[in-house]
């Protein structure tokens, strides 16, 4: 029986009469294709500051059977640098390596692929836990960023910074020291995103249940950001619109809102019902000048970090549910989107290359692949996927209720 309160309070600090105002103009996240972009992975003997198996095991022992981060096996054919596992041999008899993000080869194919498939812009994650409680992490971290500015100016693709406040109560003064200390020097970059003549930032994590919530220094870290000249978008919770709580004074301080989708609805029925949402999201904040940022995925599992989940839990459906939410942006024309993740491989979400079928997995270890959902599509399937969908947002290909991707190229 809470709603209808929510609604008022929403009129009243959003108000409603206001007339439907333009977003901003194009630039490199309006009127884009934006894709999460981790970059987290490391292993033993890749020489960077870890030198250790990252995200990939539980811990920083080696993976193995049944000591597993991660849900999707990568297509890893197109690396230079791979490591081996303990994993058995894949079902095609090849050795079971893995990548690491340390490496520039690695993060100079995934930007070449952005590339090829028509993906604009990433944003490069970052965490309190690599920032400020582990130096060691930090030098990591700086050097994936070193790589993600190279391969972005390289293959003239766009980046910029996302931090995750998850488990970061003083995120609103080390944000800064952070920006100030390591970042800062990225925004020179030619490859540094802009939106509307500032450069892009973004934090992600405001109104969520479980994570910080300081909204004063939430608002004075938007503030701040924004006196030094810099375009602030948020990764907020799915309910933000409605949200009785003192963060609503924080979501209309920002330049761009990303409504975070991820579990929130996992078949296509469900992605049919989110368009009333997106319409009445994006409706409000136009009223208010504000930009938007819908978050997109083509589905999630994680049941080998957490055994008692399904496996694929949320179906790809060969490609028909993320074409729902394409669909679902290009009708209500909604200019940008964010693509929630480019290589989330722990979480299932990842559109970069991945393995197609149990010739490409370790023949000891369930992984979910590509044709988990009965038909056969190719590795690179969900970038070009992708790549479709955002001509079809940008309109340079007409609004189809069926993906025109082919399974295979």
């Amino acid at each position: 029986m809470k709603a209808p309160s929510a609604v008022i309070v929403l009129i009243v600090c959003l108000s409603a009469a206001t007339p439907l105002l333009a977003s901003s103009a194009v630039g490199d996240v309006v009127g884009k294709l934006t894709v999460g972009y981790q970059g987290w992975f490391g292993a033993k003997g890749d020489n960077s500051p870890h030198n250790s198996w990252i995200h990939w095991p539980h811990n920083s022992d080696h993976p193995y059977k049944d000591h597993t981060n991660f849900e999707i096996y990568p297509d890893t054919r197109e690396y230079t640098h791979t490591y081996q596992t303990g994993y058995a041999n894949l079902g095609n008899g090849q050795p079971a390596k893995l990548f690491s993000s340390w490496d520039k080869q690695t993060v100079d194919t995934h930007f070449k692929w952005m590339k090829e498939d028509n993906i604009d812009t990433a944003a490069l994650q970052r965490f309190a836990s690599s920032v400020k409680r582990d130096p060691i992490a930090q030098k990591s971290l700086n050097g994936v960023a070193d790589n993600v500015r190279a391969a972005a100016e390289a293959h003239d693709r766009k980046f910029y910074i996302m931090w995750d406040i998850s488990g970061w109560n003083n995120f609103a003064t080390e944000i800064i020291e952070d920006y100030d200390n390591n970042i800062k020097r990225l925004v020179s970059s030619k490859a540094y995103a802009h939106q509307n003549g500032k450069p892009v930032v973004c934090i992600w994590g405001f109104g969520f249940n479980g994570r910080p919530q300081d909204t004063k220094g939430a608002i004075a870290l938007i503030e701040h950001f924004k006196q030094q000249g810099l375009y602030v978008a948020g990764g907020v919770q799915t309910q933000w619109r409605t949200d009785t709580t003192a963060w609503k004074d924080v979501y209309t301080k920002l330049d761009m809102l990303q409504p975070w989708t991820v579990g929130r609805y996992g078949n296509i029925k469900g992605a049919e019902d989110y368009k009333k949402t997106l319409e009445a999201d994006h409706n409000t904040l136009k009223q208010h000048n504000i930009d938007y940022q819908p978050v997109l995925f083509a589905g999630s599992s994680w049941s080998n970090s957490h055994p008692a989940s399904k496996r694929n839990e949320n179906p790809r459906v060969h490609g028909d549910f993320m074409w729902r939410q394409f669909v679902n942006v290009r009708e209500l024309d909604i200019p940008s989107c964010y693509v929630a993740m480019f290589d989330e491989y722990d979480e299932g979400t990842a559109i970069a290359k991945a393995a197609e079928n149990k010739s490409m997995i370790p023949t000891d270890q369930w992984f979910l692949t590509m044709d988990a959902d009965g038909v056969a599509v190719s590795a690179d399937f969900y970038l070009r996927l992708a790549g479709d969908g955002n001509r079809m947002m940008q309109k340079q290909i007409p609004l189809t209720q069926t993906h025109p991707t082919k399974h295979y190229p």
